[in-house]
């Protein structure tokens, strides 16, 4: 996993909670490197989970919300980061199938060794975006927490369920984002792709 998501999640930690709540994250975490991490490293995602778990018994947040927390903030800097990646999109139903189709092309131009997760988008005549997440990674909580920003980003009116697939353990999902002005009867009848 690369290391900008480790160096988000502790800049995340600091900035929100302090550089001491960061400090023992990291030290109950027990990591291989002690928290030292660079952006452009590659490093185990195993030790990202025993971060979060760390945090998890400091802040007594359960860990699916710390994690769902943290793709919000990573949506925010990739924001910051990668402007070019929004342009000229008015939508979160516009931008989210762009993530497979050209966000992560560019990702892996820059970093070839990048294992990215995979999103299998379908959008219906009535608007109904879904998104099937699948990754050897189990973080369909860091998915969703993206995936919200990027509605409130767009400041779209969207409602988001999650369906969990497979072995049920956060490597594959499906998210079916329906905007809210779509009649109820239409917004339930897309099924989730298995």
């Amino acid at each position: 996993m690369k290391g900008i998501v480790f160096t988000e999640l502790i800049e995340m930690v600091e900035a929100d909670l302090g550089i001491e709540i960061a400090d023992r994250m990291i030290q109950s975490a027990d990591t291989q490197n002690d928290g030292a991490y660079t952006a452009v490293g590659t490093y185990d995602h195993a030790e990202l989970i025993r971060l979060v778990i760390a945090l998890s018994q400091e802040t007594g947040v359960p860990v699916p919300d710390l994690v769902r927390a943290f793709g919000r903030h990573l949506f925010s800097r990739f924001n910051t980061l990668y402007p070019q990646f929004f342009q000229g999109v008015e939508s979160a139903l516009d931008f989210l199938p762009l993530i497979e189709t050209y966000i992560h092309v560019e990702v892996r131009k820059l970093y070839p060794d990048a294992e990215l997760p995979s999103f299998e988008c379908e959008k219906t005549s009535d608007g109904v975006l879904t998104m099937t997440y699948q990754s050897s990674r189990p973080f369909a909580d860091l998915a969703e927490g993206l995936i919200l920003a990027c509605v409130d980003h767009f400041d779209d009116v969207v409602a988001v369920r999650r369906t969990e697939l497979g072995k049920m353990d956060g490597t594959h999902a499906c998210f079916t984002l329906t905007p809210t002005a779509v009649p109820k009867e239409l917004g339930t009848a897309t099924p989730c792709p298995i």
